[in-house]
């Protein structure tokens, strides 16, 4: 690796900090009792860091701290199809995000949440019709949407509280040591 490519200490702790964070959130959630009848609808809190990270780092930052989050939440949920419907709905959930993120600066973070929460739940449901060999998972996915769109504008606009507090923190640092 290039010796200008490497990634400072700091922002590899933060990101790592910031992935163990996610999956602690992951592990919790897991322990929450299902919310409704219709399997995979959940609130997906985790993705609050997800959100955080889309619009302060690097792409390719993010999906390494979403791919480890994925990789270590299936280990700790111990079954294949966790990292099989986590992968699937976090690559069409970044997929869709980070692009969106750049491209439309200044659409507001809980709408680019939405987004990339639908999108997590279309990956999933795909997933689940080629995992089953069926198509009746695709007969959730109205349901998946609009729960996606509770979800996604909820941990859009908790990333949002934690972006703007952060930017208020760094404000208040930089003038206090001026």
């Amino acid at each position: 690796m290039n010796e200008n490519k490497k990634m400072p200490v700091k922002r590899l702790t933060e990101l790592a900090m910031l992935t163990a964070a996610a999956l602690i959130i992951f592990v919790i959630e897991l322990r929450i009792p299902d919310l409704s009848p219709v399997p995979g609808v959940k609130l997906g809190l985790a993705n609050i860091i997800t959100v955080y990270c889309v619009y302060r780092y690097k792409p390719w930052e993010t999906a390494m701290a979403v791919g480890v989050r994925v990789f270590l939440g299936a280990v700790f949920a111990s079954t294949f199809t966790t990292i099989l419907f986590s992968a699937s709905g976090a690559l069409l959930c970044l997929a869709g995000m980070i692009p969106v993120s750049r491209i439309f600066r200044k659409l507001p973070i809980w709408v680019c949440s939405i987004i990339g929460a639908v999108l997590h739940n279309i990956g999933q449901t795909v997933a689940a019709v080629v995992y089953m060999g069926s198509f009746a998972p695709a007969l959730y996915l109205p349901v998946l949407i609009i729960s996606g769109c509770i979800a996604g504008a909820f941990t859009g606009l908790c990333a949002q509280l934690t972006i703007d507090r952060i930017e208020k923190r760094r404000v208040n640092d930089t003038t206090k040591h001026r």
